[in-house]
């Protein structure tokens, strides 16, 4: 008997929307046959993180070969000198293995996975209710002086155009119903053939 493949879940949301809080609810429940994609990065490992746990952690040259081979099937230059993406072979080998996969990646991304997997892939968009909303969220995660909030934020309005070209959006203006929004959103669409 054939495996049915597994299908490709995005999730995208400006920095503070409550992206994490949501993929990780979903995992740690358990009860969805799903992957934790694991991006690549050329940025160094922070203390506690470990290659192929965390990131696939990379140098810039070995980061632009892996480009210049077509190994990603998205990344992104999120910074200056600064790159993430999303191996095509960690993903295709999960999905072809009938597991689904869920990706944590920018909004290029997003659409860039989703012109290459077509209907096997899901794209939603989380966003706070306001922007004023998501200043007050960055502000009280304390983890972020005023210039990067204040970058963070002009992200957020140019991320926000992207919304209406995911195949959802799902505001969080409270965290449980969210949860329970975007999971509806995923148990729905991994039960279509």
């Amino acid at each position: 008997m054939e495996t049915k493949k597994g299908k490709i879940i995005v999730i995208c949301a400006p920095s503070g929307s409550g992206k994490s809080t949501i993929i990780n609810n979903i995992l740690d429940a358990g009860d969805i046959d799903m992957q934790f994609s694991i991006s690549a990065t050329n940025r160094a490992p922070r203390p506690g993180e470990q290659h192929g746990v965390h990131y696939y952690f990379m140098s810039t040259d070995e980061f632009r070969e892996a480009i210049s081979r077509d190994e990603f099937i998205e990344w992104e230059q999120v910074y200056p000198g600064r790159y993430y993406g999303t191996l095509r072979s960690q993903v295709i080998k999960a999905a072809d293995e009938g597991h689904n996969v869920i990706l944590d990646i920018d909004v290029k991304g997003a659409l860039s996975v989703k012109d290459i997997f077509g209907d096997q892939a899901l794209t939603i968009f989380i966003k706070a209710p306001s922007l004023d909303d998501l200043r007050e969220r960055l502000i009280a995660r304390g983890t972020d002086k005023p210039e990067v909030i204040a970058q963070r934020l002009a992200k957020a309005e140019y991320e926000l155009d992207f919304a209406r070209k995911m195949d959802a959006v799902v505001v969080n203006a409270d965290i449980d119903r969210a949860v329970a929004e975007t999971r509806s959103l995923i148990t729905d669409f991994i039960a279509r053939d």
